[in-house]
């Protein structure tokens, strides 16, 4: 009969124990069971409905306390997300310009004066090029930062036929039909961050600043006294290159991009 060297029996234990056979092989660890959910995991995609009946059974006054602070913030989650117009960015083609782009920044935010009209930011780009995937990078970020802006993106040449490259990437901002201003070329010179794409955006009336919950508490509560010194910055720092950019970007009232474009003195390329 052969010898099976695998079998768990006492002359298989002798040979390993004088060497003849080789040890075998340790058993396997049974895993540790995951650690049970906190209940602020637990509470994670919740409904308000099912978060009032968690409270309302709570089994002590620190569980209620701590569902209903989960019920409020999912209400608020839900009530901004009702109210967003936007959040995104938008693929569109040059035969939706028009209904996207141009109509869509005539119509009234509810809460605005007439004539407010609602930002549109069209982003023309190319993959491949790094400033233009960086800058898509930051108006993904800023399209959810501002939901009241609507945010399009459409590849640079298939709206502009033969536009040069070297124009990529390109933001054309309208309001109320209009554009309002225009940026080519963003981060030729060099590399730029979001926060000099949103003060031009601000400038230039495309967003309307507010507290957003999605930024970090430090952004938020910045000081007076920094503001201030940010005010006082040279024409050499940062802010005041962005409020110069601001204010020498390309800026024209009722040109539509399907259109030439009258001699700008500004710039030196026309739509």
């Amino acid at each position: 009969m052969a010898l099976n060297p695998n079998e768990d029996t006492e002359f298989n234990d002798a040979l390993r124990k004088h060497g003849i056979l080789p040890p075998k092989p340790p058993t396997p660890r049974t895993p540790s069971p995951p650690p049970a959910p906190t209940l602020e995991e637990s509470l994670e995609g919740l409904s308000p409905e099912d978060l009032r009946a968690l409270s309302e059974d709570a089994v002590d006054d620190e569980s209620e306390r701590i569902v209903e602070r989960y019920r409020r913030k999912r209400l608020a989650e839900l009530k901004k997300r009702e109210k967003a117009r936007f959040g995104r960015v938008y693929p569109i083609g040059r035969e939706q310009y028009t209904d996207e782009v141009t109509e869509a920044s005539k119509e009234q935010e509810e809460g605005k004066p007439e004539g407010h009209g609602t930002g549109v930011v069209c982003f023309l780009y190319k993959d491949g090029i790094p400033r233009s995937d960086r800058a898509f990078e930051h108006i993904r970020t800023l399209a959810a930062r501002y939901p009241n802006t609507k945010f399009v993106s459409i590849v640079g040449e298939k709206c502009i036929p033969n536009l040069p490259e070297e124009r990529i990437p390109m933001f054309i901002i309208y309001r109320n039909g209009e554009v309002i201003n225009q940026l080519a070329s963003w981060g030729a010179d060099r590399e730029k961050s979001i926060e000099e794409l949103e003060a031009i955006l601000t400038l230039a009336g495309a967003v309307v600043p507010e507290l957003h919950p999605q930024r970090s508490d430090r952004e938020n509560d910045r000081s007076d006294s920094d503001r201030d010194s940010e005010d006082e910055a040279s024409d050499d720092e940062p802010s005041s290159r962005m409020r110069s950019a601001g204010t020498h970007t390309n800026r024209s009232t009722g040109k539509n991009i399907r259109t030439p474009a009258k001699d700008d003195s500004d710039s030196d390329f026309d739509l």
